[in-house]
């Protein structure tokens, strides 16, 4: 349906001046050179462009050259071009689409076998458009023998051998400028053939792109402070996951309990008291970290990464974080069974030595699973985009390590209970405040399943608005402007409670300017991406020029330019932190626009591929069935990696020409790294 609507304002276009179809912006000239080769050359009138070749569809009519009779001859690959090609985002189409403004030339290699029956006849299909007007045209070409350069021989075109890229990009900058020379002087030779077998043209259906250069890529000097980087990232966010876990009304009420255990355990005996605080902090620690390797090893760090977008998975997290959310701001109660809870601290009180301890750090884990739920199912997806098997490992070291902390210390210094604020209206006001930051991260989870399978249903300024009107509720709550039950009355509002109420209603208006297309960095890593958005005035956004691997490659062969891969993901929210930090800086957009072809590969793209692909990997037979599938196997094959975002600098033969890159915000260190394989490119 949407195919037909874009073409519905196509013909719109063309009924604007149907004076417009009498006008012929491009012409074509075409003959065979002493190389066996039929050149067909468009010279374009000011103006107005010639769309590419190979458009995604629904798009534009692409160029495109059909055969119809061939004899005495074979076509030797695909029609293929070194001109410079344009690429824009159309508003009309929705798409990044590609085009000629200059006049372009483009090749077809024949294998000559019989220069008497030689006979070939086609059409050019094409479309044209300026900044009213598209025309849509056929241009028909026929060969005979007549055509033939008298002094060409079958033998040459068999021997036809393919020269560098760097040939490829000089031929069709000195074919071009031949023609446009020819036009220029008399404008009644452009049928006059040009004879150009001096030149040669490569064909590229011959590179193996997928071929794996991890050897290759590991003989740079590599950045392997990356991966630690990352980890010390999932331990600083688990760790706070953990003191924030503290602060829920499950884990507070735990900490009397824990001191009466204690106590009745010690009887005045210091050095078991130590022993015992200890050894209850290491128990916590362990419990989570034998459940972050669990949850690792039944679904591995990819399959927990390919979780983390899976549709039904992040609806249901939705969906928990929710009913969460419902149930802190007073709706109900969520509890775990009492009996599970009693039975373990019966445990804990029947046994004796470390078993009990080890029973007691279990109903902790338990009572308190209902509040740390969300935060620990948070972190672990979050830890899975690390790509490697230690992520969630780390991420839940860093969680227990926080929670820990404290009861043991509490385990040790018994007396600090009488120190603490008792239960009351603070802490209901705290249940609260997360049952609100619960909401706003529920909509995360949403907008990931939403960019994956591509509904649309979250676009970026449908995110903000709900989150403009979630942190102002907040900040009118924290004013005692709004009341929830459970809510003690407020006489008076504290300092800390005015500076959050502050930071909150703050945060809303700062989030407004996003509605206009302000790139918000602070919270780039949450929010959908820009180009979701309707209504956008901002300019400095990166826009890859390719999204399939291997029509990249092809176009940077023939434009002799070198190639950033970028693998990425809808949900990876380190790649979009990237894109609004690092990107955006005007030194670093400039490098990756004009001097790289920059191909976005997308590892959770859940498109479903039109036939299966059939792949061996670690001896298992398995099948690459969406579009992310297919993308997140030539990482692993081709560069040995599984994390995003990963950065790779490639020649156009697909080789690498510097160290790969992963999450780290340092402008100057990501300039360095374009910089350099810019030059290793050129030499």
């Amino acid at each position: 349906m949407i195919k037909y609507i874009k073409f519905f304002f196509i013909f719109l276009l063309f009924s604007r001046n149907l004076g417009a179809q009498i006008q012929e912006p491009v012409k074509w000239d075409y003959h065979i050179n002493e190389s066996g080769d039929i050149l067909f050359h468009a010279v374009i009138e000011k103006g107005w462009h010639l769309y590419d070749m190979n458009l995604p569809e629904g798009g534009p009519i692409p160029t495109s050259f059909e055969f119809d009779e061939l004899t005495g001859a074979k076509l030797s690959g695909k029609v293929h071009t070194n001109s410079k090609i344009h690429s824009e985002y159309e508003e009309l189409f929705g798409m990044t689409v590609r085009w000629f403004v200059e006049n372009p030339t483009f090749v077809q290699k024949l294998t000559i076998t019989d220069k008497e029956k030689f006979h070939i006849s086609g059409v050019i299909k094409y479309m044209s458009c300026n900044d009213q007007n598209c025309i849509p045209g056929n241009e028909e070409f026929n060969f005979t023998s007549k055509n033939l350069p008298a002094n060409l021989v079958v033998a040459q075109a068999a021997n036809y051998t393919s020269q560098p890229a760097a040939v490829e990009a000089v031929t069709a900058d000195t074919l071009t400028r031949h023609y446009e020379g020819a036009v220029r002087s008399n404008p009644d030779t452009i049928n006059n053939p040009l004879r150009s077998s001096q030149f040669a043209i490569t064909d590229t259906s011959a590179v193996n792109y997928e071929k794996p250069v991890i050897t290759e890529l590991h003989q740079f000097e590599q950045n392997i402070s990356a991966n630690e980087q990352s980890w010390l990232i999932i331990f600083i966010v688990g760790f706070g996951g953990g003191l924030l876990a503290l602060l829920t009304p499950c884990v507070w009420p735990i900490i009397p309990m824990t001191v009466s255990f204690f106590l009745k355990r010690s009887n005045a005996n210091r050095k078991k008291a130590i022993t015992d605080a200890i050894t209850y902090g290491l128990a916590i620690i362990i419990i989570y970290l034998t459940l972050g390797l669990l949850i690792t090893g039944i679904f591995g760090a990819s399959a927990l990464n390919d979780l983390s977008t899976n549709a039904f998975f992040n609806l249901l997290f939705f969906a928990l974080l929710l009913l969460f959310a419902i149930s802190f701001f007073g709706a109900f109660e969520l509890t775990l069974p009492s009996s599970w809870t009693n039975k373990m601290d019966s445990k804990a009180e029947s046994t004796t030595g470390l078993i009990s301890i080890f029973f007691m750090a279990f109903t902790l884990v338990l009572v308190s699973f209902s509040c740390t739920g969300p935060i620990i199912g948070t972190l672990l997806v979050k830890a899975a985009s690390s790509g490697s098997i230690a992520g969630p490992a780390v991420g839940m070291f860093g969680f227990s390590l926080a929670l820990a902390l404290p009861f043991a210390l509490f385990a040790l210094f018994p007396s600090w209970l009488h120190n603490l604020p008792k239960s009351g209206g603070w802490l209901n006001s705290v249940k609260v405040v997360l049952g609100f930051l619960e909401l706003a991260l529920a909509l995360k989870f949403l907008s990931v399943a939403d960019l994956a399978y591509g509904w649309r249903i979250l676009d970026r300024e449908v995110f903000l608005v709900l989150w403009i009107i979630i942190f102002t509720l907040l900040g009118f709550y924290l004013l005692g402007k709004l009341k929830l039950p459970h809510d003690s009355d407020l006489k008076h509002i504290s300092v800390l409670r005015l500076f959050l109420a502050i930071i909150s209603l703050s945060f809303a208006v700062y989030m407004v300017p996003g509605l206009w297309g302000a790139p918000l960095k602070a919270i780039s890593a949450f929010t959908s991406p820009l180009y979701t958005q309707d209504f956008n005035l901002y300019q400095g956004e990166v826009h890859a020029k390719f999204f399939d691997y291997k029509e990249g490659m092809e176009y940077a062969r023939k434009t002799n330019k070198p190639v950033m891969i970028d693998f990425t993901g809808y949900g990876c929210v380190n790649c979009r932190e990237m894109e609004a930090s690092v990107w955006s800086d005007p030194r670093v957009k400039k490098i990756i626009d004009n001097d790289f072809v920059l191909i976005s590969l997308y590892v959770d793209d859940k498109t479903k591929l039109d036939t299966p692909i059939e792949i061996t990997e670690n001896g298992k037979v398995r099948k690459l069935k969406t579009v992310g599938d297919k993308w997140s196997y030539l990482q692993r094959n081709k560069f040995g990696a599984n994390a995003q975002p990963f950065y790779v600098l490639l020649d156009n033969n697909g080789m690498p020409i510097a160290p790969s890159r992963a999450y780290n915000k340092n402008v100057g260190e990501y300039i360095s790294f374009l910089q350099k394989g810019l030059e290793r490119f050129k030499k």
